[in-house]
């Protein structure tokens, strides 16, 4: 993580304000009609729909966003785990976009099809370069076990894939998730970890520091090919960076 590539907000809030605006300048100037955005669940991701449904809920930009998702439980979309149905409640309820923008992985289905079914998606509607689909903008959370997506330390396996999506196995309660590749996830052309809470500041320190300990963090192994690395994170998060 190089020192240029670290943006350090005082708040959740401020982040997700500065985010926000930032976020939509990108897609404003992305040349083409369509802007494939990979988005987590989570706390801060949570908090910047907020922000984009009250500060942008009559922009012409979403006809151009295409919403995808980095990950998803394996549960109905109305149910309270769903990633997707938080975004429908916090932000797409909330602002004008088309149907066909929005591309859910459907947590109702069987965990295996639905992986294979997601990756035939991503295929059809994303461009691609070396064999990967190019997704403009990923947001990324990271566990405070150092997990990104759904890769957690125990499935590193799911880092190197030659599949765009896979089944993951959230390791304490068992439940099944859908998830994007490390691969899939490292073609981007831009990649944002949203960070925030002290409760992170100990795997970010290792991330910073220790080589040694970053290379068993999920987290730590996001290195677009060709692409920007960002972090986004709150002075709490930040305390033990050095």
């Amino acid at each position: 993580m190089k020192k240029t590539d670290l943006h350090i907000f005082k708040s959740p809030e401020e982040l997700a304000n500065q985010f926000a605006n930032l976020m939509m300048s990108w897609v404003e100037n992305r040349s083409g009609n369509a802007f494939h955005l990979a988005i987590s669940g989570g706390k801060t991701p949570d908090l910047l729909f907020s922000v984009l449904a009250s500060k942008y809920a009559d922009s012409t930009l979403w006809q151009k966003i295409h919403f995808w998702w980095v990950d998803e439980r394996m549960v109905p979309p109305t149910h309270p785990e769903s990633n997707f149905g938080v975004a429908q409640k916090l932000l797409f309820s909330h602002i004008t976009i088309p149907e066909a923008n929005i591309h859910r992985i459907k947590g109702e289905n069987i965990p295996e099809t639905e992986a294979l079914s997601y990756s035939a998606q991503i295929q059809k509607n994303i461009p691609q370069k070396n064999e990967w689909p190019v997704f403009d903008l990923i947001l990324l959370g990271m566990g405070d076990d150092g997990h990104t997506a759904s890769i957690f330390p125990d499935q590193m396996h799911l880092l190197e894939s030659k599949n765009f999506c896979e089944v993951a196995t959230q390791s304490q309660s068992g439940q099944k998730r859908v998830t994007l590749t490390g691969e899939a996830i490292n073609n981007a052309l831009r990649i944002c970890f949203l960070v925030t809470g002290s409760n992170k500041a100990e795997r970010l320190s290792e991330i910073r520091n220790n080589p040694e300990k970053a290379k068993l963090l999920p987290a730590a192994q996001i290195k677009p090919a060709n692409g920007l690395l960002e972090w986004y994170i709150d002075e709490l998060a930040a305390q033990l960076i050095k």
